[in-house]
């Protein structure tokens, strides 16, 4: 996973079209000279913004990467809102984007639209497949759905949050509710299942109940105060560790758990360590996913003319979800649920264990 440290100090230097609904540039000076550089890669963001500390900034990086390494011209629009999505991604159409990369689930029914209206044109979506307004998924010649299955990941976070728990209740809540947000809740709910079981402990957790697939979502993305009340709840509650799946909302739950002074908090999508330095002295581990990387494969692909519709399914055995290193907290993790952790990948790997979730991405 690349340091999003680069990505801040590359932002900061050029706006690039990051504050408008739609907008590109004609790529780097290197761009001119490759062989790709006729090629143009374009993004759009969910609503949470470039900024986001979550999977809008990994694509960003993504297609950062794409730009200096493969020599295309990028554009990018950013959404503010849903109601953004078919006007951003229909400018990028008309931007001559050759391929176009819709950031997150919510896109879906727009890049559906703008993929069948423009079947000359390739399309990929991060973190969904491409489906219609009622979410039925549509399979397209031109479209690559870019996923994965987090709930492995998850499963490790979790076991690791129940063995460092000193309370005995950890916490996770969502955004809103749908499958790329409930697949890290349900891996974590099992993660913490397992070291009850292995170890006879009765680590208790809040905000979700995956039988049920019942549980505490803010309905936003965006207004962080509401990730900061739905942690303080938990909290109040006894929990000391929490996983907000929730995107900049949970930057929120990250500032009452700062503030609290004793609990940690467990980051998606990127490593929150390196991503939110703001909260560094509070990250336990991150469920991390390789946005980025899944980005630049499939602008690579397109660059060298070897685009294709198969879906790309990030998993623990291909690499691409992972959790992210304990930093700080590396001497507090014992050295005993260290080695249960890599047993544990190990056998997931294998498929020895098999993490179950009704939001499991298909192959």
């Amino acid at each position: 996973m690349k340091k999003f440290k680069s990505f801040v100090a590359i932002a900061a230097v050029s706006a690039l079209g990051l504050s408008a609904c739609a907008g590109g540039n004609s790529g780097s000076k290197d761009a001119k000279e490759s062989k790709h550089a006729d090629y143009k890669a374009c993004l759009v963001s969910d609503a949470g913004g470039w900024d986001d500390k979550s999977f809008n900034e990994s694509a960003m990086v993504g297609l950062k990467d794409a730009e200096k390494k493969l020599g295309i011209k990028t554009g990018s629009a950013e959404s503010k809102s849903v109601n953004d999505f078919k006007n951003n991604m229909d400018a990028q159409v008309a931007d001559n984007c050759n391929l176009v990369i819709g950031v997150g689930f919510m896109l879906a029914p727009a890049a559906l639209e703008a993929a069948k209206a423009n079947p000359d044109l390739s399309f990929a979506l991060v973190d969904s497949a491409f489906s219609d307004k009622d979410g039925k998924p549509q399979q397209l010649k031109n479209g690559r759905p870019l996923t994965f299955n987090t709930a492995e990941a998850a499963y490790l976070a979790g076991y690791v949050a129940a063995s460092a728990t000193k309370t005995g209740k950890v916490a996770t809540f969502g955004g809103i509710q749908i499958p790329t947000v409930t697949i890290f809740m349900d891996g974590f709910a099992d993660g913490v299942k397992a070291y009850n079981k292995a170890k006879g402990k009765n680590v208790q957790l809040l905000g979700w109940d995956k039988d049920a697939q019942k549980g505490a979502f803010t309905n936003s993305f965006d207004d962080q105060a509401l990730g900061k009340t739905q942690a303080q709840q938990f909290l109040d509650q006894g929990a000391d560790i929490i996983m907000p799946v929730a995107g900049p909302v949970g930057l929120g739950a990250a500032g009452a758990v700062k503030a609290d002074g004793k609990a940690l908090i467990i980051g998606v999508d990127s490593d929150w360590y390196e991503s939110a330095p703001d909260y560094k002295s509070i990250v336990l581990t991150s469920v991390m996913k390789g946005i980025g990387a899944s980005v630049m494969d499939t602008i690579k692909a397109g660059a060298e003319g070897k685009f294709d519709s198969k879906p790309y399914v990030g998993t623990l055995e291909n690499g691409g979800v992972s959790i992210a290193p304990f930093h700080d907290f590396d001497s507090k993790v014992s050295d005993e649920t260290k080695k249960e952790v890599k047993e544990l990948t190990a056998k997931i790997k294998s498929g020895e264990i098999k993490v179950e979730t009704p939001a499991a991405p298909k192959n």
